[in-house]
């Protein structure tokens, strides 16, 4: 029996129009909560990215702020602007696009973001504060992919969980998702030992290693919950025109006949990204304002 297919999509559209409500009760009261993102360089990919994220901000009914800034721009005039956006009462959340250009040390750029602005949850106070279990800003794409979890199995208490990845956008706060939902979690990486038995222990599989198709059908345990992060480009042998297609981090095709759930790419937990940043958006308008 092929594996329930978690429609990402589905969930972030329901995700943006909660938010959506949720910003029109504010507005009644006359707040409107506004989302400054800051793009340097002239990054193809980023681009997009902005480009979507202002869009869906201002269709939740948040304020839009773009600044687009050449690829020349130094650090002390990035961190100039951070500090002006960390002074101006019209922003509740600030987002600088990674990756930055070469000469500037995004660490820092990071932890000038007053951590109450940080809708990225990558400002140490909020790791910190993810880590100890207290309340705060959690980065997004982990954060969405909690949720698609959720939606397949709202209880994970006492289930092994293994995150493939250990970056600290989505590996590490992974793991302290599932640690704070009392599951048991092995962080799994490069360098592990036989990653394909450990990948067979778990009954929720996150991939965030950014190889393509790298955990293959025989890796999954019978009925896990597979959660593919990636997003991948590779040659699409079916085009003519050399166009590429979008594959994750798992062999889809091999994991969904084994996978009780799968995320799909693209429509898994891609769409969540930004859903989950307007999320973070609100909640830090609201925690501002003492609501």
């Amino acid at each position: 029996m092929s594996a329930t297919i978690i429609d990402g999509k589905a969930f972030a559209a329901g995700l943006r129009a909660r938010v959506a409500e949720d910003v029109r009760g504010l507005a009644e009261r006359g707040i409107a909560p506004g989302l400054a993102v800051v793009l340097v360089g002239e990054d193809p990919a980023s681009q997009v990215y902005v480009r979507n994220k202002a869009a869906q901000t201002v269709e939740a009914g948040m304020r839009s702020f773009q600044h687009r800034l050449p690829a020349t721009t130094s650090q002390a005039e990035l961190l100039a602007l951070v500090h002006t956006l960390n002074a101006d009462d019209a922003v509740d959340g600030i987002l600088v696009q990674l990756p930055l250009p070469a000469g500037i040390d995004a660490q820092a750029i990071i932890e000038a973001i007053a951590p109450e602005k940080d809708v990225d949850g990558f400002h140490p106070a909020n790791v910190g504060r993810l880590a100890t279990g207290m309340p705060g800003l959690v980065p997004c794409t982990p954060l969405g992919a909690s949720m698609l979890i959720d939606s397949v199995r709202p209880d994970v208490a006492g289930l092994e969980a293994v995150v493939i990845g250990r970056s600290n956008i989505v590996g590490k706060p992974m793991a302290q998702l599932l640690l704070q939902r009392s599951a048991t979690v092995t962080i799994a990486h490069s360098r592990t030992r036989d990653l394909a038995d450990v990948c067979r222990r778990a009954d929720i599989l996150v991939a965030a290693v950014g190889r393509p198709e790298m955990v293959r059908g025989d890796w999954i345990k019978p009925g896990a919950v597979v959660v593919d992060v990636g997003i991948n480009r590779v040659p699409n042998p079916q085009a003519e025109d050399g166009k590429t297609r979008l594959v994750g981090d798992v062999a889809f095709d091999e994991a969904k006949e084994v996978a009780g759930a799968i995320t799909p790419v693209p429509g898994g937990v891609g769409p969540m990204t930004i859903a989950c940043l307007l999320a973070n958006t609100l909640q830090a308008a609201k925690a501002r304002r003492g609501l």
